[in-house]
């Protein structure tokens, strides 16, 4: 029996750690409905099942809606709705061919490649040699895997783990920590990286040479010359853990020693820039039954859109600011305010593991990962599990206290569980992981339409830590070349001392629809600037009237079609971020913390027409 190794000892020492955990962490309460497990698949024997639907027509970038909340995952491209999981495979391979289309690239099935492969026990056994090598065109592709057996005949689960190196003994669970997996029978298998295309560390290169891009030589990464099709490296390492599932299936089929590994629970891990490539492999290959996304921020499980919405610029990363050789390089054009263009975004790829398990992580000790938005990110993904009953199949776990790509003694539990349920098959395990350090992050505002004709927030973005984004009906009729204006005041209502009021990293965004179907935001900035405002003085700041030269602090040309109109303009007040990886915020800052501050924008088209906003105010506490 595949689980004779596996001690009961093991099972209730790891449902006791996680009650534990439960108690110290600050987590959610359960919002699990496993109603769907007991009638819903947890792995395939295919690449993709849904591989025979014909791919979307796509829209042009012009033509895309602007969408600013998260895009409903369950409408489909033709504008029908549905949430039963008998259409997801359909609506899942939709979402696979929009991240194709806009993210990574075109991921190869290999229906054109020859695969060979062959494993070599080592002579002190524990393990051995895979090689896989997959031919195409004339040209051969090598894989190159250490594989480590634990004591027995096996079949075993199998972890692969994202390698920058091959390991050479003993176990390779990448970045999780050893004791997740202690008495476990579970296999490890190396997915060395740059077997497939270079790691290059961030910096641009040309991959053409890369044994991948070789076997692809109508796709390129990185620098890319001629009229080739840039192909970001995550479709391409994607594509190479896909060769090493398909030279498993072979080996342990071999006359000649077998590899005794268990096809029905494969696992993939990988931390950071590994930790994403784990996700898009175990998004795009239905074999995978559990993937492990650690620490992998923006491009993994933070949502491209959140992250841009309420951090400041630089301070994540974000579509402006990732790696063009990871992704392909029509992504840019969803830069800055466009990316509410992008018609996915990344909780329906985290949820491209459904129904198969997903756990991911984040780290708040570095704020480059994004995990506020990874947090809303996971709850929407939660919300897709929960609508197909298997609750239990999805978890994320976002703390901090230690270095990036390890691990506190707490977490170990909630891995275990996972590996228990999903990789060993004890059902009875506990996986109801919602660990994070932001109980009061208002993540419904963006899935409160889902299921709506409308994609709007339902509130603003105000926390409590001087930033906000507020939202307002604003309807305009704008022409090309029209200034459009914008602007804010002030107030400190009540007793009061005296308070200097500062802006930074403030601006006015309207949607402009043009009458042929296109698009596009138009960004008003504002000066970073201050003002004073005396002792119980409840006045307006720097004016009452909408019409005041005072009021209209920043202008911007409309640049595209005449006769459009727009609907709503949002002020965004985030701060400046003073380098890679530093909080922004806040956007609003007063000498006076005690007493609230009440904010109002406006927005008007050659200086007529708009309104005041409703008042908001700013308050400063603890988030």
């Amino acid at each position: 029996m595949r689980n004779k190794n596996f001690g009961l000892a093991q099972v209730a020492l790891a449902a006791a750690l996680l009650c534990f955990l439960s108690a110290l962490a600050s987590r959610a309460l359960a919002q699990e409905n496993t109603s769907g497990d007991s009638i819903t698949p947890l792995i395939y024997t295919v690449e993709n099942t849904g591989a025979s639907y014909p791919k979307p027509v796509f829209p042009t970038f012009e033509q895309l809606p602007i969408i600013r909340p998260l895009p409903d995952p369950f409408l489909f491209s033709d504008g029908t709705r549905s949430t039963s999981f008998s259409n997801w495979e359909r609506r899942r391979n939709e979402i696979k061919a929009a991240i194709e289309q806009y993210e990574i690239g075109p991921k190869p099935d290999c229906s054109d490649c020859a695969i060979d492969a062959a494993f070599a026990p080592s002579s002190n056994g524990g393990g051995g040699a895979l090689t896989v090598i997959v031919t195409r065109n004339n040209r051969s592709l090598r894989l190159n895997s250490h594989v480590y057996l634990p004591p027995g005949s096996g079949p075993f689960p199998a972890l692969i783990a994202m390698s920058l190196a091959p390991s050479s003994t003993g176990p390779n669970y990448g970045s999780l920590p050893s004791s997740a997996f202690s008495g476990r029978p579970i296999a490890t298998v190396d997915f060395v990286h740059d077997d497939v295309t270079q790691y290059a560390a961030g910096q641009q290169i040309d991959h053409s040479a890369d044994p991948f891009y070789l076997l692809y030589p109508e796709l390129c990464a990185g620098t890319c010359t001629g009229t080739l099709n840039n192909s970001g490296q995550y479709a391409a390492w994607s594509w190479g853990v896909s060769r090493i599932i398909d030279g498993l299936k072979i080996v342990a089929q071999q006359a000649v020693s077998p590899l005794p590994i268990d096809l029905k629970h494969l696992a993939v891990t990988g931390c950071s820039y590994a930790g994403k490539m784990a996700l898009f492999a175990g998004a795009f290959d239905e074999r995978v039954a559990l993937t492990i996304a650690q620490e992998n921020g923006g491009g993994g499980a933070p949502s491209w859109r959140v992250s841009h919405e309420i951090e400041a610029q630089r301070s994540v990363e974000k579509i402006d600011g990732t790696d063009y050789s990871w992704f392909a390089h029509s992504m840019r054009q969803f830069a800055g305010d466009n990316v509410y263009k992008i018609p996915e975004d990344h909780h329906q790829l985290m949820a491209m593991v459904a129904p198969r398990a997903l756990l991911e992580t984040g780290n708040t000790d570095f704020y480059w990962l994004s995990n506020r938005s990874n947090y809303v990110s996971a709850r929407a993904t939660q919300q897709i599990y929960n609508s197909f009953g298997i609750g239990d199949r999805f978890g994320f776990y976002i703390d901090g206290g230690h270095n990036h790509c390890a691990t506190l003694p707490a977490e170990s539990p909630a891995i275990s569980a996972f590996v228990d349920k999903f990789m060993l098959g004890n059902t009875s395990v506990n996986t109801d992981v919602e660990v994070t350090p932001f109980p009061n992050l208002d993540y419904s505002r963006w899935t409160a339409w889902w299921g709506s004709n409308t994609a709007k927030f339902p509130n603003n973005w105000n926390p409590g830590d001087g930033t906000v984004v507020l939202s307002m009906g604003n309807n305009l009729t704008v022409n090309s070349g029209d200034n459009v204006f914008a602007g804010y005041t002030l107030s400190m209502p009540g007793s009061h001392p005296a308070t200097t009021v500062s802006l930074a990293g403030g601006n006015v965004q309207t949607d402009v629809s043009c009458p042929d179907g296109t698009s596009y935001t138009l960004r008003v900035p504002f000066p970073n600037q201050s003002y004073s405002i005396a002792a119980n003085d409840n006045a307006w700041w720097p004016a009452s009237n909408q019409n005041s030269p005072l009021v209209y602090q920043g202008s911007a040309t409309a640049s595209a079609c005449s006769g459009s109109v727009t609907k709503n303009a949002y002020f965004s007040a985030l701060g400046v971020s003073s380098g890679a990886g530093n909080p922004g915020g806040p956007g609003f800052q007063t000498t006076d913390t005690t007493d609230p501050l009440n904010v109002r924008f406006h927005c008007s088209d050659n200086g007529a027409g708009g309104n005041w906003s409703p008042t908001a105010t700013v308050n400063y506490g603890p988030q």
